[in-house]
């Protein structure tokens, strides 16, 4: 199955973006927020809603010009590259999918060879694809218009074109939020294979529990500042995520795999 870059394309420095501050309607949503997500490394990026953390994710996807900072992958500056060499350094799932598409699901995640198409890599584009579908559960459905399927379904479309997509980061805006248990925990699977396979991951994730038990370090942010990045284990404790949620938390570990489970604190 493949789950993440090519040798040939894998970025040797992974994301870098450094002191980025966008401002909207007059008011700072993210301000001088540096993150670094390095090969071989998944980041997830946490916080309340509201806090900054999808506006920054576009910002280094190169979808958004922040008004300082700058942000590079692979060394490359993003805001200098054109749309087809952007799509081959970086994938981005976004939130939402439209749902007025025309397009089937094969299609749909055939899309994601694009940026290569007329290149060597072009030649396993078929292969690529088929373990695409496989791996995100869609072989059922592949002739299915896109717009006909469930929002969990479309999320899942939508990983599989980004994992077909073979860039060396990939960037996922709450990828999770629409699916089940089931389909939740396999495509972290799929994420976590691609970081074993060379891939830069930045994720943004509400579900602390799955960040908690994903990530290798987290990035943590409250009303546009970044409050503190690092191991997830360091980041993750009940005190600072109380301070960042304004609301107690308690932290509990797995009694056979040890990984923390995170729940608030109720009366």
């Amino acid at each position: 199955m493949v789950t993440a870059a090519d040798s040939t394309t894998a970025a040797t420095t992974g994301v870098v973006a450094a002191d980025i501050t966008v401002t909207l309607g007059g008011r700072e949503v993210v301000r001088d927020v540096s993150v670094r997500v390095a090969p071989g490394t998944l980041l997830a990026l946490v916080g309340p809603n509201g806090c900054g953390k999808s506006t920054l994710l576009s910002v280094i996807a190169g979808l958004r010009r922040p008004d300082r900072g700058t942000v590079l992958i692979d060394d490359r500056p993003v805001a200098a590259a054109s749309s087809r060499d952007l799509a081959r350094l970086r994938s981005f799932v976004t939130q939402h999918n439209r749902t007025d598409t025309p397009f089937t699901v094969a299609e749909v995640v055939e899309m994601g060879r694009f940026p290569w198409l007329r290149t060597p890599a072009a030649v396993r584009s078929p292969e690529i694809i088929d373990d695409a579908i496989l791996a995100c559960d869609l072989a059922d459905i592949v002739d299915r218009p896109f717009s006909q399927l469930s929002g969990g379904q479309q999320a899942r479309v939508s990983i599989a074109r980004a994992i077909a997509q073979q860039a060396p980061v990939m960037l996922l805006d709450e990828p999770t939020a629409a699916l089940d248990i089931h389909h939740q925990e396999s495509v972290l699977d799929i994420l976590r294979g691609a970081r074993d396979g060379g891939s830069a991951v930045l994720l943004v994730v509400h579900d602390l529990s799955l960040a908690a038990a994903y990530a290798d370090r987290v990035a943590l942010m409250k009303d546009g500042h970044l409050l503190a990045e690092g191991p997830t284990r360091e980041v993750m404790t009940a005190d600072l995520l109380s301070d960042t949620y304004d609301h107690p938390v308690e932290i509990l570990d797995h009694p056979e795999s040890g990984q923390p489970i995170i729940v608030p604190r109720r009366t």
